[in-house]
């Protein structure tokens, strides 16, 4: 049992979350009592054990600004909990999904690694490890970053919601295709004029990467991924592109087909995302394909002659151990990819998976970071460096998401998506466009419906939408 009563709702989200790290399977009782004398009362009770943290008015007004009092009432919480249940969080105080952008800020100021690391350690209370790997990925990042115009560049995302089942993880927009082949070609008649209207009205902006996702994009049949990718290169000048990405995702939907329409286009990355190389995992977890096809699909896009290919992981999917994760990265490090990310499972609302924990038990927070550490040493092994990072909510072992790579081969687009130093306009069903003004200081979102059949049949106003906060980016 736990119960939470705060005085101002615009704090309970941090200390929501950082009990929720501590205690991710208990309920937690929120209740906003602006009358109330104490400021915050939080009483914990698991296994007849209680904790009782209080904070007093007075307490937080010893610091100025609304940051100081969070981060104050973050610390004396997670430090209460801390020592209640008898483990530490990582990622100390951080409830954000972009750890990173914390350390980029003072790189930017020009302040010194080692001060940099103390901070992370002394105000956010985050462990030596995770405080070197912030500012690691952060310099790498910051590196990639120079080569961009944050003024006038953009990226573009361009979502296919189809995939060939549904994975009992994902809360993506995603939809069977075979139940929706016969409307495919509606669907990309919708989204080329949502390309055409983009290309038209950003003309004199530089377009720097484009992101093909979803769902999985090689669900599309060869000539529907040709008629997408001629009308992008119709529409937009490639001058200032830095990177195309495709994710072809699911093995099951590769053919060298589809990967020769790729590869007649200036494609300069794809993804082939295994997520595990254990087959019993891919039939719990609904990928209807084998590990023997993950590697015939591997060595088909390597014969078409991509030279970018990244493999997606997840660690902590139901019934797995260190020993499945040591078996997964054997099987990629004989692949030799070019970049490999690593997700840390994420119990998603939406998801399956998440409505169904019962059926799928998942491994712990110590197995979970073990099952990261030997990820690294592969990653490592084939001579990839971690260049991005990022959270989500109810990631398993409060962990993070981290992209390997090998020098040159590093994702642009996920840096960008990140750090939010530009606009990331999104077309197609479920697309949130991102819209950066002020140096990243204000963030519009422009959201385009998720169902295919409203995106279709409402083209005009997902345009419409998008129109008022393009024209004042431009």
């Amino acid at each position: 049992m736990i119960r939470l009563r705060i005085k101002d709702k615009s704090y309970i989200y941090d200390v929501f979350h950082i009990v929720k790290a501590f205690f991710p399977n208990e309920t937690v009782e929120q209740e906003i009592d602006e009358d109330q004398g104490m400021f915050l009362e939080l009483e914990v009770c698991v296994q007849e054990r209680i904790c009782r943290i209080c904070a007093e008015i007075k307490e937080l007004d010893a610091y100025e600004t609304k940051k100081e009092k969070k981060q104050y009432l973050d610390r004396k919480i997670y430090r209460a909990l801390a020592e209640y249940s008898g483990k530490t969080l990582a990622w100390g105080i951080l409830t954000g999904i972009r750890p990173t952008k914390i350390a980029m800020k003072m790189l930017e100021e020009q302040m010194e690694k080692e001060e940099i690391q103390r901070t992370l350690m002394e105000q956010y209370l985050m462990s030596e490890e995770k405080a070197r790997l912030g500012i690691e990925i952060a310099k790498r990042e910051k590196a990639q970053l120079e080569q961009l115009d944050y003024e006038d560049g953009y990226s573009l995302y361009v979502g296919i919601p189809f995939c060939p089942t549904t994975c009992a993880y994902c809360s993506f927009t995603s939809y069977p295709i075979e139940a929706w082949k016969t409307r495919v070609e509606e669907y990309l008649g919708a989204l080329c004029k949502e390309i055409s209207y983009v290309g038209d009205i950003s003309k004199e902006k530089k377009l720097n990467t484009i992101y093909i996702g979803g769902g999985t994009p090689t669900t599309l049949e060869a000539d529907q991924l040709d008629r997408l990718l001629t009308h992008l290169e119709e529409t937009f000048s490639y001058e200032e592109i830095k990177e195309i990405t495709v994710e072809a995702g699911r093995p099951d939907s590769i053919t060298r087909e589809k990967l020769q329409a790729i590869r007649e286009f200036p494609v300069t990355r794809i993804s082939v995302n295994p997520q595990t190389m254990n087959q019993e995992t891919l039939d719990l977890i609904g990928r209807r394909h084998t590990t023997e096809e993950v590697k015939q699909a591997f060595h088909m896009a390597r014969e078409a002659g991509f030279m970018n290919i990244n493999m997606d992981l997840i660690a902590g999917l139901p019934g797995e151990t260190s020993e499945h994760m040591q078996r997964t990265m054997d099987a990629i490090v004989d692949l030799a990819p070019d970049s490999v990310t690593v997700h840390s499972l994420a119990l998603k609302r939406a998801a399956f998976l998440n409505q169904n924990r019962e059926q799928f038990p998942v491994a712990g927070a110590d197995e979970v970071n073990r099952m990261i550490g030997i990820s690294h040493e592969g990653a490592l092994a084939i001579e990839a460096e971690p260049y991005y990072l990022y959270r989500q909510k109810n990631i398993a072992g409060n962990l993070e998401n981290v992209g390997y790579a090998r020098k040159g081969c590093e994702g642009l687009y996920n840096i960008l998506i990140m750090e939010e130093k530009q606009p990331i306009i999104a077309l197609g069903a479920g697309g949130s466009s991102k819209l950066v003004f002020d140096g990243g200081r204000r963030i519009e979102r422009v959201e385009n419906v998720k169902d295919v059949t409203n995106y279709i049949s409402r083209i005009e106003e997902m345009i419409e939408r998008k129109r008022a906060g393009i024209e004042r980016w431009l």
